[in-house]
């Protein structure tokens, strides 16, 4: 019996909040198969190159963004689903990444990425829609036990754009005494001497991360 290897690919999922929901970047597929429909930007994992290596080509080239402008970027799942791909055997290494006000730019695939809210998506290409919805879970799993939500914040941020974030991913409201009250024990953020001035509402205090990468909590606060 001959040995034909499985496609090797990488896929990312690239969350940001923009209006105060979660959205996730897609672009409109230029080619076949599934030409005109929505994707992860993706593609295939060249020899000699590293996953991590592929992604940020892959992102580079499709969207016009880099890895580097991730607050944090990490292997979410490998999905090896045999039939996921018509083309064939298909592997995807997918990786998870947040940001905060990054733009896409028109790249020479006119692929148009952008970013969509991941409530209202459009039908998408291949097992996109379960790979989000796993990441999403992920993302909101990882949120409770880690200070994962920085990456998705500016550095400066009041109380209320910090809750605004959690609530966001969560898809729910929070009780904000509460919440505010279990956030501060946790000792992850410190107050700044700058207030936020918005319209005609009281000045509210800016708050920063005392660690702008990854770490994980002494407790779950949810």
């Amino acid at each position: 019996m001959s040995y034909t290897p499985p496609i090797l690919t990488v896929d990312a999922v690239v969350f940001q909040l923009i209006n105060d929901s979660l959205h996730v970047l897609l672009i409109k597929r230029a080619s076949d198969p599934f030409k005109g429909m929505f994707a992860l930007p993706g593609g295939y994992n060249a020899a000699g190159e590293t996953t991590s290596e592929a992604l940020a080509r892959v992102l580079g080239k499709k969207t016009g963004i880099t890895t580097g402008q991730m607050g944090l970027i990490e292997q979410l799942y490998t999905f090896d689903t045999v039939a996921r791909d018509p083309r064939g055997h298909a592997v995807s290494v997918t990786y998870m990444g947040l940001c905060h006000a990054v733009s896409t730019s028109e790249t020479a695939n006119h692929e148009s990425p952008d970013f969509y809210p991941i409530n209202a998506l459009p039908p998408l290409a291949y097992d996109h829609a379960e790979i989000i919805s796993y990441a999403h879970q992920r993302l909101a799993s990882k949120i409770t036990y880690t200070n994962a939500i920085f990456a998705l914040l500016p550095n400066k941020f009041t109380l209320s754009q910090l809750q605004t974030a959690y609530e966001a991913v969560f898809e729910r409201e929070l009780d904000k005494r509460n919440f505010r009250k279990k956030y501060l024990a946790l000792g992850l953020i410190e107050e700044t001497s700058e207030m936020y001035k918005d319209g005609a509402h009281r000045p509210a205090r800016l708050f920063q991360f005392k660690a702008n990468s990854l770490e994980s909590l002494t407790r779950s606060f949810d």
